[in-house]
């Protein structure tokens, strides 16, 4: 594994920590494009890859609307200076000597190899950092020799103030507290896990979603009421039901079959949520989910 270029890299003070002065983003989705916006909000130079046109071009937009957000509730600086920072583009070779690389593909354990391994041909000295919800970071850093860690952020990213750094098998001790200070330099709070099916978020929040949906399944409450059981008996800022449609039911269905996989029955998907799947009913991207955004 090459070293943690602690201090070689070109760090920027922002909040209570430091960032990379320089930054990659592999995948523009909601998720990759909220990590580039917090980069970019804290000071850094973010080049953003995607697999085509279109998809760079949405990604641009998915930033530009994040950023005009931070504006509206108090940002510093101008909206012109943020983007003249951003760079999107289609040429993984964008990413050579970037000190930091973040992962941020949809959540498949094949995908995510690939593009470890696409990162590392084009970025070898780079730290590569994995968005994975669930996944195992230690089986996705065997496949380079690059220092790896996981970021997982949280839907939406402007807006959440919580960062789950990820500690894989190889995971240099110095690495860990090198992320502390990045995710405190974006001004949110990191938590310290290690690598197991689930983290600690995941396996919880899924855990607490998947209940909720065999009562719906059930018919024990609407998911109003059940949402709301959530919110006002026990302070969640968002019942489970209506997180499930934010983060969408595709995406907690993929985390909650690996989960069964890796942890047991008690993690098997209602058949409630396969069908709504199957349906398209995903939440709030796809206009209906547990509630109808139409």
């Amino acid at each position: 594994m090459p070293q943690t270029q602690t201090q070689s890299q070109n760090l920027i003070q922002a909040n209570e920590g430091s960032v990379p002065a320089r930054v990659g983003v592999l995948g523009g989705g909601r998720m990759g494009a909220g990590i580039a916006h917090s980069f970019l909000a804290a000071g850094a130079h973010v080049t953003v890859v995607d697999i085509n046109d279109a998809a760079i071009e949405a990604a641009r937009e998915r930033i530009t609307r994040d950023s005009e957000g931070s504006f509206k509730r108090g940002a510093q600086g101008s909206l012109d200076e943020w983007l003249s920072r951003l760079s999107v583009t289609t040429d993984h070779a964008a990413f050579a000597g970037l000190p930091l690389v973040v992962e941020a593909v949809p959540e498949s354990l094949e995908l995510k190899a690939a593009s470890f391994a696409t990162i590392a041909e084009f970025a070898p000295e780079a730290v590569i950092a994995t968005n994975t919800s669930s996944l195992s970071v230690s089986d996705l850093a065997l496949s380079v020799d690059n220092d790896v860690i996981g970021l997982h952020f949280f839907n939406p990213v402007p807006a959440s103030k919580l960062v789950e750094i990820v500690v894989a098998e190889s995971t240099p001790a110095g690495l860990v507290e090198q992320a502390r200070e990045w995710v405190s330099g974006l001004g949110k709070t990191p938590i310290v896990v290690n690598d197991a099916p689930g983290f600690a978020s995941s396996r919880l929040g899924v855990a607490i979603a998947l209940e909720a949906i065999r009562m719906v399944e059930e018919g024990v409450a609407s998911p109003r009421d059940i949402d709301n059981a959530m919110v006002l008996g026990y302070k969640f800022p968002v019942g489970p039901l209506a997180l499930t449609d934010i983060v969408g039911l595709d995406v907690r269905l993929g985390i909650a079959e690996y989960l069964e996989s890796t942890l047991g029955q008690r993690f098997a998907p209602p058949q409630l949520m396969r069908d709504m799947v199957e349906r398209g009913e995903l939440g709030r991207k796809a206009g209906k989910g547990f509630y109808d955004y139409s």
